[in-house]
């Protein structure tokens, strides 16, 4: 009988020693690979830091590149875009804290007399809105410094709530704007988790302990419960508007149904200072300022965000249950001053 060779024999399950070794070098190569491009993303971050815009062919007139260089007085410009949630306090998150932080670094940064902040967000939820709202409004008092709003394709809800904040506001004509109003997303489920065999049996201390629960019908209590909430933050929204806006309640209540408008319309309305684009903000800015002649704009560059914005595509790619598979969707339950449109 022919024996059969030593690195053939045995289950499969232990491959011979060679075989290994091989595969483990090649999961070192991999991590290597992985560990050289991290590394390499960040280094290209710190080049376009240092060489940021400054003086470059095919920059806008007037833009004067990073903070910290140029003109003597100038106008900041920081960028509020996406869904506004408080994800964290760490700088390469994105979120109230980390704009409101940014926000106050451009304040602070010499020469800037001015600030504009170039809104593109369908809102969020409450307390992340209210947190930037107040502090939009702490950061124009304590450095006596005027804030520009500029509408990109949308500034609905929420991102309409923190552009109250500001000293004016200035809208392209066909920006979607407006949807003043509170929605709780209580997402039903139930019928999916029935189908794929998923069931929820909390043990909870009291019967509206899981109010909003994804997998079950909502009871009328639960209903009037969530509904006074949900008037109550409305109130807090209105009075932030009318607080900001100086606009009385008679006028402001009965533009705020939920209904949406275009940059146009809500200059009719009153919920706009200016139809324009980002040259109108900017001179507008300057004018509050009183800076002379055109001004120079400062952009604070977010290489960080940038590079991290590479990875947050697979975000849920690795989702351990279909709770969190859903959530990965775009199914959010919670208090939120943001437009329920397509998503």
């Amino acid at each position: 009988m022919i024996e059969q060779p030593n690195d053939l024999a045995g289950p499969l399950t232990n491959p011979p020693e060679h075989h290994v070794a091989g595969t483990r070098r090649v999961k070192r190569r991999l991590m290597l690979a992985v560990v050289g491009l991290y590394v390499l993303s960040l280094a290209a971050a710190a080049v376009v830091a240092i060489r940021a815009p400054v003086g470059q062919k095919g920059k806008k007139d007037g833009d004067d590149g990073v903070l910290g260089m140029g003109a003597k007085e100038t106008v900041g410009w920081v960028s509020i875009h996406g869904v506004i949630y408080n994800d964290g306090t760490r700088t390469w998150d994105k979120g109230a804290y980390q704009w409101a932080r940014r926000i106050r670094m451009m304040a602070e940064t010499k020469g800037v007399k001015a600030i504009i902040l170039d809104i593109n967000s369908p809102g969020g939820s409450v307390g992340a809105v209210q947190e930037l709202y107040s502090q939009i409004r702490r950061v124009r008092k304590e450095f006596n410094i005027p804030i520009i709003a500029l509408f990109g394709d949308i500034s609905a809800s929420g991102g309409y709530y923190i552009a109250a904040a500001c000293d004016r506001i200035v809208a392209h004509p066909g920006t979607l704007t407006g949807s003043i109003g509170v929605i709780f997303s209580a997402d039903n489920v139930e019928g999916l988790f029935s189908k794929i065999g998923f069931k929820s049996d909390p043990i909870k201390s009291g019967p509206h302990k899981d109010i909003g629960s994804w997998s079950r019908p909502m009871t009328k209590e639960e209903r009037a419960i969530l509904q006074s909430i949900i008037d109550d933050a409305y109130e807090q929204f209105l009075t932030a508007i009318s607080t900001g806006r100086n606009m009385p309640m008679d006028k402001l209540r009965p533009l705020a149904d939920g209904r949406i408008y275009s940059g146009a319309q809500a200059l009719e309305a009153g919920l706009v200072d200016e139809i324009g684009d980002s040259d109108t903000a900017v001179e507008l800015a300057g004018k509050l300022a009183k800076i002379v002649g055109k001004p120079k704009v400062k952009r604070e560059p977010d290489t960080r965000q940038m590079f991290m914005d590479l990875f947050a595509e697979s975000r849920f790619a690795g989702a351990k249950s279909p709770v969190e598979w859903l959530a990965g969707l775009g199914l959010r339950s919670g208090l939120e001053y943001r437009w329920a449109g397509p998503r």
